[in-house]
């Protein structure tokens, strides 16, 4: 009895998030869209270092992406930055890893910014944090008049962002 009690006990205690019932979700932080021969060139949250001596606006094209991770199911938090839509829903949108990439910034190398298409549309009020998008990533060059991405998701769900 006491090891039953103890199992549930262990069981209840054990988060387990609403997704986690699909394939396999990897849970990718940005240092983790760059290859590992390459990090050297970022810090540990996935930032180039910054020469400010040029045109502070252009976009670094250093780095390349991770082939090994096209078609696998992702979760991976960031800012949006909003492409397509209108005033209640976001259908296409650019995940950057800090705020302000991509408008206030130079942006991010391409494999630190990721297109997202999400037919569906996520409400517009749940995108001005952190949040979480889950989806099929693929290894894929968009250029867009705000910056080149070297990924994108096929978003399946959106999720508030939690640090722990």
């Amino acid at each position: 009895m006491k090891k039953l009690l103890l199992l549930m006990v262990v069981m209840l205690s054990v988060s387990i998030p609403s997704y986690a019932n699909s394939e396999d979700v990897l849970q990718l932080d940005w240092i983790d869209l760059i290859p590992e021969s390459e990090r050297n060139m970022f810090d540990k949250q996935g930032m180039p270092a910054i020469d400010h001596s040029g045109d502070v606006m252009q976009q670094s094209k250093i780095g390349s992406v991770r082939q090994e991770l096209n078609g696998s199911t992702v979760k991976v938090p960031g800012f949006v930055i909003p492409l397509e839509g209108d005033e209640n829903m976001v259908t296409e949108f650019l995940l950057v890893p800090y705020f302000g990439a991509c408008i206030h910034v130079p942006p991010p190398p391409p494999n630190q910014i990721i297109y997202v298409k999400f037919p569906k549309g996520a409400p517009v009020q749940e995108l001005w944090d952190v949040i979480y998008v889950i989806g099929t990533l693929k290894t894929e060059t968009i250029s867009h008049e705000l910056a080149e991405t070297g990924y994108v998701i096929e978003g399946t769900a959106i999720t508030e962002y939690d640090d722990y």
